[in-house]
């Protein structure tokens, strides 16, 4: 596979993307509207909130039940959840006009919301507003779509890869929202991803959950799980490749690029915390199986005080080994080695000598990591996070403001 530079979630071929402002939000973008030529397989992994926003009921019938996807139609400000019978009745009506703007059937339109919970929706501005959206297949209209379905992200997140199936090149490319309330099975994030591969829905949907478990929720910046969101993955078969199983000899080629497109997807998420200055990635090696070594890695980003020593640049090592202690895994504690970038720090659960100031300087870097090797057997599992600022009580104590 290749990552391809400026390339964008309208390049695979047959698709179209757009965002403008229509008045949901004060002045940013805030519709956006994504569109195939032709019906698209479809995939999609949501949030596990026991709340879900009311766009998750109408999308989730595209999915598992349609199981094609034509369209989606995204606004971003207000995320229409916590909102009663009211909400879905708005949700629904995003979808049927949106298909009548598009003159497709409503069952193949899904539907997403991000934004302040608890708010009913501005339906005026978005009926509106949909009337006004001319979906192209040009690099400006992938970048509005990416402005559009920002909320408190400080940049857009877009990434494209090729491969060849077939002997025909496949592109696959996403673009994702999401700086906040991070902690996916799944949290306040949207990710999209496009595809002209020929793979059924059914296969599709198996790819992505797999790949879903080790990228988008391997993330986290603060531990809170929202209402609303969703991986949503459209694959129209326009570069006419044969029909993509686990059986095809090219199979592991699709599912390596799809990898690839979702984990560039959730670093740059990780990396955009609200108000973060750094990326931080914890390794785990020697688990006893790979769901416990992320179990511990996800614990140990996603701690609070690792991440405030991580903002300070402080070699604090011992909150790492107390965040390894309670993460629920099988360990022994007189087997654990621990590394900040290439820096043992504790080995077999003793500490040992470093620099200080070497340190100090490492973790200044706007990415660190840290490896942990328990010793215990073959799990191996990554997670990514962010440092905790300032900046993130203040972006927080004033989202409504």
């Amino acid at each position: 596979m290749k990552r391809i530079t400026y390339k964008n979630i309208a390049s695979p071929k047959g698709f179209k993307a757009t965002g403008i402002h229509c008045g949901v939000k004060h002045k940013k973008k805030d519709l956006a509207l994504l569109i195939s030529e032709v019906p698209a397989s479809v995939a999609g992994v949501f949030s596990t909130n026991a709340i879900q926003g009311a766009p998750l009921v109408v999308t989730k019938e595209v999915v598992y039940t349609t199981k094609k996807m034509q369209a989606i139609i995204i606004n971003s400000g207000i995320a229409n959840s916590c909102t009663g019978k009211q909400g879905v009745i708005d949700a629904y009506t995003m979808q049927e006009k949106t298909a009548q703007h598009l003159g497709i059937s409503p069952a193949l339109v899904g539907v997403a919301s991000t934004g302040v919970i608890g708010e009913a929706m501005k339906m005026e501005p978005v009926l509106s507003g949909i009337k006004e959206l001319h979906p192209i297949d040009e690099l400006e209209g992938a970048i509005q779509f990416s402005q559009a379905i920002m909320t408190t992200d400080t940049v857009t997140k877009d990434t494209a890869y090729k491969t060849i199936i077939d002997g025909k090149e496949i592109m696959i490319a996403g673009t994702a929202k999401g700086s906040g309330m991070i902690e996916p099975n799944m949290a306040t994030m949207l990710a999209f991803i496009t595809t002209d591969a020929n793979i059924e829905s059914d296969h599709l949907q198996a790819a992505l959950k797999s790949i879903t478990d080790v990228t988008f929720n391997a993330i986290t910046v603060d531990g809170d799980t929202s209402t609303n969101d969703m991986v949503v993955v459209m694959a129209n078969g326009l570069a006419e490749n044969k029909t993509l199983t686990p059986a095809h000899p090219d199979w592991d080629a699709f599912v390596d690029t799809l990898h690839v497109v979702s984990q560039d997807l959730a670093k740059m998420i990780a990396k955009d915390g609200e108000g973060a200055t750094k990326l931080i990635e914890v390794e785990v090696q020697g688990a006893m199986t790979d769901a416990e070594a992320r179990m511990i890695a996800k614990t140990v980003v996603g701690s609070p005080l690792v991440k405030t020593a991580v903002f300070g640049s402080d070699a604090n090592w011992g909150r790492i080994i107390a965040a390894v202690g309670y993460s629920g895994a099988t360990l022994d504690p007189n087997a654990i080695k621990i590394l900040i970038g290439t820096t043992p720090v504790v080995e077999n659960g003793e500490p040992v000598y470093f620099s200080e100031e070497q340190l100090h300087l490492y973790l200044k870097q706007a990415e660190v990591k840290f490896v942990i090797e328990l010793n215990q057997g073959n799990g191996q599992g990554t997670a990514w996070g962010c440092d905790l600022t300032y900046d993130y009580v203040q972006i927080n104590a004033t989202y409504r403001s």
